[in-house]
């Protein structure tokens, strides 16, 4: 690592959007710690693909929602690169069930993942990223669409915007920016699963671009936030072409 290198973790990073934005940060010069909660041998590959190319990144198992994981995984970033610029939180899950069906089981899976799981690591992100660094929390624009079927999810959601915003005022004076990139309906695996040709049309058409997001669009979000945007602090930035 040279002096001037910036250090990345990204978590929920072996897949999805998050994939996307380990391969970006890389690109931009980053020496990315790529987190995973099971998918090693996705996270694996993102890790030599990068390499391949001239990059540098670990990938580091860790459930977001487990502190002493979390706290592994931070340590590995300071032990490894030495010190933390950039925090991408993009782990999540999403269970679709209308409320009055809902198993509060799932409920309890998708709140300790998604709402337990952006604290412990914005937690951890607050002690010790480096002055000039950034918090980005991936949230999403389900929470203003109100979408049958996305109640557990999107409150999860709301959750972390609220996490993000409060966030951001508790850092004053330290230099660090923290935000929420909230994208739309995005061509990932997870959310094409279950959905037919035109339940996929029809979600398309919410935006005025007529089109779903690509990863490669939050990504770029990202990238910018994590970079050169220095004025830009408490806010949730929506990424989904004008659906909402």
């Amino acid at each position: 690592m040279t002096v001037s290198q910036r250090v990345a973790i990204v978590t929920g990073g072996s897949h999805g959007i998050g994939r996307q934005i380990v391969e970006r940060l890389a690109a931009d010069g980053y020496a990315v710690v790529l987190n995973y909660a099971t998918s090693k041998v996705e996270a694996q590959q993102a890790v030599a693909e990068i390499i391949a190319a001239g990059g540098d990144a670990v990938a580091v198992q860790a459930d977001v929602a487990d502190e002493f994981a979390v706290a592994d995984l931070f340590d590995t970033a300071e032990r490894t690169y030495g010190g933390i610029d950039v925090v991408v939180h993009s782990a999540g899950i999403v269970i679709h069930s209308p409320i009055a069906e809902l198993d509060l089981a799932d409920l309890d899976r998708v709140h300790r993942t998604n709402v337990r799981g952006t604290f412990v690591v914005d937690q951890q992100a607050a002690r010790r990223v480096r002055p000039g660094g950034a918090i980005i929390n991936i949230s999403s624009t389900t929470p203003r669409l109100s979408l049958p079927g996305y109640a557990a999810y999107a409150a999860s959601k709301a959750a972390m915007d609220s996490i993000t915003l409060i966030l951001a005022r508790e850092l004053r004076g330290r230099d660090i920016t923290v935000n929420a990139v909230a994208p739309g309906a995005t061509t990932t695996a997870l959310f094409l699963e279950g959905k037919d040709e035109q339940m996929i049309a029809r979600m398309a058409a919410m935006s005025p671009m007529n089109r779903l997001g690509d990863p490669t669009d939050t990504a770029d979000v990202v990238s910018f936030l994590a970079g050169a945007a220095r004025w830009i602090n408490g806010q949730v930035l929506y990424v989904n072409g004008g659906a909402a």
